[in-house]
């Protein structure tokens, strides 16, 4: 699977927002049985969750469960098993025990909230069974006791780590969300603030943030042109026996030649033979 830009969570005791979330164009739809769910409506979101999985999405489904050891923990896992998500998204974690503990055969998905989830994040993100980190900023800003900051300055070194740990295994990493979604500029420059630390995508709490999200992180038609000048380029020089390639004046590099191919694996084309 392609690394989503957009990460809708969609509260599981909402059975017309579940139903509304098939049509929304986000890459990945989270639905969630933990912060946005009372804990009187656990029961009936666990049902309904049961329901909408039976019934299938036209993209992949992850459920956020409650926290490791939370009393609805057991409850959580039974019911996910009756239709196995494409994943599972864990909050607040902070060892990595915990994901070695899930055996549920699903691609883990770990929330990092805390200041320990943070510094954990390496030992997090080497772990077989997960596939991605996602940043929780609003609990990691109370935990670091930072105040607001529309620019995040105060959080820059702990997003910065977790893309860090990320990238060094591999894995998949999406930004917080963002709680005011009626301010669709602020959305904006945080989702482009987001992929220029390295972020894959962006986690989203309102419909209306999926197709900004999508742009933000996705590939322009202006950069799939480009990666193919690049390689075309590349492979001409192989081919002539030059040692020194360059493209509009600048020198071209392996790296260079690996982001190219990045960019048409997810924009869903091929390298130029």
């Amino acid at each position: 699977m392609k690394r989503p830009r957009s990460a809708l969570f969609v509260p599981g005791d909402k059975p017309r927002a579940i139903a509304k979330s098939r049509t929304l164009g986000a890459d990945v739809i989270i639905l969630d049985l933990e912060d946005a769910v009372a804990p009187e409506h656990k029961e009936q979101a666990r049902e309904n969750i049961c329901a909408a999985l039976q019934e299938g999405f036209p993209c992949p489904v992850w459920v956020r469960l409650n926290i490791s050891g939370s009393i609805w923990e057991q409850a959580d896992q039974e019911a996910v098993l009756c239709e196995k998500p494409d994943g599972l998204v864990l909050p607040k974690v902070e060892e990595a025990g915990v994901a070695r503990s899930m055996t549920l055969g699903v691609p883990l998905w770990l929330m990092i909230e805390t200041a320990r989830g943070v510094l954990a994040a390496p030992d997090l993100a080497a772990e077989q069974s997960v596939a991605g980190l996602i940043v929780g900023a609003n609990d990691l800003a109370h935990d670091l006791r930072t105040g607001p900051d529309p620019e995040r300055t105060p959080l820059l070194f702990a997003l910065s780590a977790v893309v860090l740990a990320a990238r060094a295994h591999n894995k998949g990493v999406l930004d917080a969300v963002y709680n005011t979604f009626t301010d669709t500029v602020g959305f904006e420059r945080e989702c482009l603030n987001g992929r220029a630390l390295g972020f894959d995508g962006k986690t989203l709490i309102h419909p209306s943030q999926v197709e900004t999200a999508n742009r933000s992180f996705g590939v322009s038609p202006a950069d799939v042109e480009a990666a193919h000048e690049l390689l075309q380029a590349w492979e001409a020089g192989r081919r002539e026996g030059r040692s020194l390639v360059t493209v509009r004046g600048r020198m071209v590099e392996e790296m260079h030649v690996k982001a190219a191919q990045d960019v048409l694996a997810q924009a869903g084309t091929s390298a130029p033979l």
